[in-house]
């Protein structure tokens, strides 16, 4: 029973759910450290580790409100991590892009500087951190997401229990970078519709003719070509106020063209 259930978690293990977990993961500690910036938490607030500190060669002194980017990653680690209770592979699997979530919000925390001295001169400056906006993590998962890296479980010899995640098809015991998301099955035919694995394809969805993005037609319908329609829109337009006492319109038409999948 226990192989099973744990099959059967295993198929939910595609790179789609590791950029889900990571990008939650890092979106708790983001969330997390912009409150305790903003003085919205009571048991947190700036980070005061390097209040004052002078760096001799850079020339400025640490000061200001340096986002506490140590608190946010914990709660994320105590908040998010809590569910992972079972000993599978799914769970090593969620652990790690966790973590790899935190570790590229980690890694791309800002310098902000400012000067002070006589009508604009910066004989001192005081830097502190500050979190990078949200939406270029999650570009940064994007990009990771296209280049996730499968893997396989390594099982202690004794008890036969997940140990730590490798990387599949590599001699050896190869395991992934740290911001490596990874992922243990491969992903769905999200083009066809399939209820097992809740994908409803792309069979009538709306595509875009010119773009060469995921919602043009040629990648959005995988290949099987795309449906044409044509319609005309008609509406009152040019209208007026006549005196005395009505709207006088013009009716307006347009012709417009949709494309969905095959």
């Amino acid at each position: 029973m226990r192989e099973d259930a744990e099959e059967t978690e295993r198929e939910r293990g595609s790179r789609e759910a590791a950029f889900t977990y990571a990008i939650t993961a890092a979106g708790v500690a983001h969330a997390i450290t912009a409150a305790c910036s903003q003085g919205n938490l009571s048991q947190c607030g700036c980070d005061r580790e390097k209040q004052g500190y002078y760096n001799q060669e850079e020339g400025w002194k640490w000061g200001g409100c340096s986002a506490d980017i140590k608190y946010g990653v914990e709660f994320s680690r105590r908040f998010v991590d809590a569910r992972e209770i079972k000993k599978t592979t799914r769970r090593l699997m969620n652990l790690h892009n966790n973590e790899a979530g935190r570790k590229v919000l980690e890694e791309r925390m800002k310098l902000e500087c400012k000067c002070h001295g006589v009508s604009g001169s910066c004989t001192t400056k005081t830097c502190w951190t500050t979190l990078p906006k949200f939406r270029e993590i999650g570009y940064i998962l994007k990009d990771k997401y296209n280049e996730a890296v499968h893997v396989e479980v390594v099982r202690a010899s004794r008890l036969r229990q997940p140990t730590f995640l490798k990387v599949k098809k590599t001699q050896g015991f190869r395991k992934p970078m740290e911001t490596d998301l990874v992922y243990i099955e491969r992903s769905p035919n999200y083009c066809e519709e399939d209820a097992a694995t809740g994908s409803v394809g792309t069979q009538g969805r709306l595509c875009n003719r010119t773009s060469p993005h995921t919602d043009g037609c040629d990648l959005m319908c995988c290949g099987r070509g795309y449906n044409t329609h044509q319609y005309t829109k008609v509406w009152q337009c040019n209208c007026k106020f006549q005196w005395c006492c009505f709207v006088k319109c013009n009716t307006c038409s347009e012709r417009t063209e949709v494309f969905t999948c095959k």
